[in-house]
C-alpha cells in the first residue's frame, strides 16, 4: 500500500485540477455563447433596419468545414494534450475534467 501512496496523491490532485479546469471551461463556454448570441441579435437588428447586409450563405460555407465530427474530435484531443502535457496525473485529470464539464 505504501508503494501506491504517491500515485494516490497524483490521481487525487489530477482529478481535482481536472474538475476545476472543466468547470471553468464550461463557464467560459457559456459566457462565449452569451456574447455570440448577443452579437447575432445585434447583427440581425442592424440587418432588419437596413444598416447592414449579411451574406449568410457565405458565412455558412466558411464555418461548416470547422464543425465536422473529425475536426471537433481533433480539437478535443488537442485540448486534452495541452491540459495534460507533462503531467503524471493525466488519467485523474481527464476524469475530473469530464466531471467538471458536466457539473459546471
Amino acid at each position: 500500500m505504501e508503494a501506491l501512496q504517491p500515485y494516490i496523491g497524483q490521481i487525487t490532485f489530477g482529478g481535482l485540477a481536472g474538475f476545476v479546469a472543466g468547470y471553468a471551461l464550461k463557464k467560459v463556454g457559456k459566457l462565449a455563447a452569451l456574447v455570440l448570441g448577443l452579437f447575432f441579435i445585434g447583427l440581425q437588428l442592424m440587418a432588419y433596419y437596413g444598416l447592414v447586409e449579411i451574406n449568410w450563405t457565405r458565412i455558412q460555407a466558411s464555418v461548416e468545414p470547422l464543425l465536422g465530427e473529425e475536426q471537433l474530435r481533433t480539437l478535443w484531443q488537442r485540448l486534452l494534450d495541452v491540459l495534460t502535457y507533462n503531467a503524471p496525473f493525466a488519467g485523474g485529470f481527464t476524469a475530473g475534467l469530464v466531471l467538471g464539464l458536466k457539473k459546471g
